[in-house]
């Protein structure tokens, strides 16, 4: 699909050539045409000051936000435990909803876990949608997609959030483009602006820069958000109710099948709860004086990260990356050997 141009009111006067950013609008006999090349970016519709451009999917797409109303977010669970960043969801959706006047909604999956979403109604979730099947407590990217794709075109939420783990990054993208929608990944800042929006904030170029996005014509506006960036700050006093969901049987059936879950056993695994991190750049000089740090990682019981630029030389294994462009940590001690 690409945007529609009114040849009856082009001049071909080239100003939405000038601003296309994949060059994909050309003049032809004095008028403009859009090639396959198209991306729906919209640069070139703002830039047409005879409204000869119109993307009539997006003009659509404005008309029905207003249908579209609450903060949603998924409760990820592994082995029938909430994992600790759908409370860092449920606190950070509770502020914008606050700001929103809306409820705060938590999505969970799985079987006999009626006590988890009582814990997500203590970080501040108004309502629990429970959808409780033996077939869902382990993770599958077929299932879990359709179940959230049938949700949220039923119940329309305006934001919906997700965690920027294994098993968001799986089926997430998979959601926003069934239901037709943006999707930022790794956010490391939410907020609603003066427009009623949502900002959401993501390292971009590297981390060079951080980059504010919104998504003005899709519904929900959807993000992915690193763990330990956002606080959970529990509300004991709050109350919610849970409402258990039923879903067809076509929703649950899928084309792969576990077999076994295997547990890594790799250290780097843990450098995102470790409580002691000790990392080292550049400054180190070369990859074997991090066999220095190792060993005092071992002695204090903590983990071991890098820079980027360490990573970058091959010193280390970009598990180890901390940071905007590797894994978010938040220990009770830090320390950064050769890292200016």
């Amino acid at each position: 699909m690409k945007v529609l141009i009114d040849h009856s009111e082009c001049t071909g006067c080239g100003s939405c050539v000038d601003v296309c950013p994949v060059e994909a609008i050309t003049i032809v006999d004095e008028k403009a045409v859009v090639s396959d090349e198209c991306t729906l970016c919209g640069m070139c519709v703002d830039s047409c000051e005879f409204e000869a451009i119109e993307m009539p999917e997006l003009t659509a797409k404005e008309e029905d936000v207003g249908e579209y109303r609450g903060v949603w977010y998924f409760a990820e669970q592994r082995d029938g435990k909430i994992h600790p960043i759908s409370f860092e969801l449920a606190s950070a959706g509770r502020k914008l909803a606050d700001k929103l006047e809306v409820d705060l909604c938590g999505i969970l999956f799985g079987h006999n876990m009626e006590a988890a979403c009582e814990e997500l109604i203590k970080y501040g979730t108004d309502k629990v949608y429970y959808v409780d099947y033996p077939e869902l407590l382990n993770f599958n990217e077929e299932r879990y997609a359709n179940i959230l794709t049938y949700l949220i075109t039923k119940y329309k939420p305006e934001i919906f959030l997700a965690g920027a783990t294994a098993i968001g990054r799986t089926f997430i993208p998979r959601v926003a483009a069934s239901v037709k929608t943006g999707l930022t990944a790794d956010c490391t800042g939410l907020d609603i602006g003066d427009d009623g929006l949502l900002h959401q904030t993501r390292p971009a170029f590297g981390g060079n820069v951080m980059a504010t996005i919104i998504c003005p014509h899709g519904r929900p506006q959807m993000a992915t958000v690193r763990h330990k960036v956002m606080a959970a700050c529990e509300c004991v006093d709050h109350e919610g109710v849970v409402e258990k969901v039923e879903v067809a049987e076509d929703l649950l059936k899928r084309r792969s099948e576990l077999l076994e879950i295997i547990h890594a056993e790799d250290d780097t695994a843990q450098l995102t709860d470790a409580e002691v991190i000790i990392s080292g750049g550049r400054g180190l000089q070369k990859a074997e004086n991090f066999e220095l740090l190792e060993k005092l990682a071992k002695l204090v019981i903590g983990a071991v990260g890098a820079s980027r630029s360490a990573v970058d030389a091959g010193w280390i294994a970009a598990s180890h990356q901390v940071g905007q462009t590797g894994r978010t940590v938040a220990p009770t001690l830090y320390m950064a050997c050769g890292i200016s």
